[in-house]
């Protein structure tokens, strides 16, 4: 790839000048994710993404898995090709905002008292604007990466990356020839525990089953007297499968978490003797407002989200669903699955909608220490550990071309922020400064790993 790099001048802003610029014009681009298969918004996002690309002299690609649902992969050579390439992605899609819930409009990219303000700001436009400020700060001054770097910006990751990661990797795996790890979203940012900073790096996700329940009865009238009704079936079936509570089962990224925490804070704790309940659930609450992502990586979770039954008020109709929206813990899936049949009971078909496999990597290697030092360059004396992501990433269709993945996101954050509480959720914000800081420890790992 030949690339002929502009050179350095006050006219080319670096990667912290630019970052927060990008992430506002990502912002304002409503690419919304209703999971029916539309995707408005992808085109125009990769559209600007390739087009910020190929201004610094990059060769993007363009991909639609369907009309609209587009993603951009752009091969960017490092110093030594000899080693395995970087997977460096991220995903244009969002999930939906109700606007009249928000302070903001939260498609506006509005920065407030040091914050950006938008549905994506944290999952995961962030991200690719640091991904994006970073590249073209390095290719405008002429500095290559360690390696070989596939920069992916997919679609639809947030219905499972169906026309977007795993379409790729399942139509084009040539993209990623040569690629042996990855860096993506949910990792890097910090948190405070014990009165010291400390940043999780992702390295496991929980496997992902979105299922359907169905339960067939005998239709009739509803004045009648019916000991074969669908929708009572399913709404047993439902109850049990919400009020279970599962066992806590500690993987071993999670105890290695636990115990970080516990040496921080100097709490008890002592897995040799199974996971006490107490121990855990105070360890957890140390987190912080972290203590979300990490309270359910304690043990799977499953969730009904949604029942459909019945057209009329008198008449039982026969048959009635529902969906349950379960994520398992890594090596222990089997395990799972057969509990949540149990749990339907005989009388309900348990259907899978999509499913996808847990992931969990180990808490070494050069990849992993060069994200350490490339934490500790900017805020000495920090801790780094490990987590486990309650959701899932793209890093699960990549893991089927056999690339180890993690989440690595650096986000110097205020104590005080309930970053985990605003994926999904309302009013979604980023500090300005812990997007000037991630650029700074991108450009670090870059030029290192």
């Amino acid at each position: 790839m030949s690339i002929d790099p502009a050179p350095r001048t006050e006219q080319h802003p670096t990667a912290e000048d630019e970052v927060v610029g990008l992430c506002q014009d990502l912002l304002r681009i409503d690419t919304s994710n209703f999971g029916d298969g539309s995707g408005p918004g992808e085109r125009q996002a990769a559209e600007l993404v390739a087009e910020l690309l190929a201004e610094v002299g990059l060769e993007p690609r363009v991909f639609e898995a369907a009309p609209g649902r587009t993603s951009v992969v752009a091969r960017w050579e490092g110093t030594d090709p000899s080693r395995g390439a970087l997977v460096l992605h991220g995903h244009t899609d969002v999930v939906p905002a109700q606007a009249s819930d928000w302070t903001v409009d939260p498609f506006a990219g509005e920065e407030r008292d040091g914050l950006l303000w938008g549905r994506g700001a944290v999952d995961m436009k962030d991200m690719d604007a640091m991904i994006l400020a970073v590249v073209r700060q390095m290719v405008r001054e002429g500095r290559r990466p360690a390696r070989d770097v596939v920069i992916g910006m997919f679609a639809d990751e947030e219905a499972g990356g169906v026309l977007g990661a795993r379409w790729l990797v399942d139509h084009h795996p040539e993209l990623f020839e040569g690629a042996t790890e990855a860096i993506s979203e949910v990792g890097g940012f910090s948190v405070e525990v014990g009165g010291r900073r400390a940043y999780l790096v992702q390295t496991a996700e929980k496997g992902l089953a979105w299922l359907r329940l169905v339960a067939d009865g005998r239709a009739g009238h509803g004045s009648q007297v019916n000991t074969e009704n669908a929708v009572t079936e399913l709404a047993a079936a439902v109850a049990r499968i919400g009020r279970h509570a599962w066992p806590y089962t500690l993987t071993p990224t999670v105890e290695r978490l636990l115990r970080g925490v516990a040496d921080l804070t100097g709490l008890p704790f002592d897995p040799e003797g199974g996971a006490d309940r107490a121990q855990v659930d105070a360890l957890v609450a140390a987190l912080g407002p972290a203590a979300k992502f990490v309270g359910a990586t304690v043990r799977h979770t499953a969730n009904p989200t949604q029942l459909d039954a019945g057209y009329k008020v008198n008449v039982i109709p026969g048959s009635a669903s529902a969906t349950i929206d379960m994520r398992t813990l890594p090596g222990h899936e089997a395990e799972a699955a057969a509990a949540l049949r149990e749990l339907a009971g005989p009388g309900v078909r348990v259907e899978t909608i999509h499913a996808d496999q847990a992931l969990e990597v180990p808490f070494t290697g050069g990849l992993v220490d060069a994200m350490v030092d490339a934490l500790h360059a900017e805020d000495p004396g920090a801790a780094v550990l490990p987590y486990t992501l309650s959701g899932g990433t793209d890093n699960k269709s990549l893991a089927r071309l056999g690339i180890t993945g993690y989440g690595f996101a650096p986000l110097r954050l205020p104590a005080d922020l309930d970053f985990a509480g605003m994926f999904h959720g309302v009013d979604e914000r980023v500090p300005t400064d812990a997007l000037r800081f991630g650029t700074r420890v991108l450009d670090r790992l870059l030029t290192t790993c």
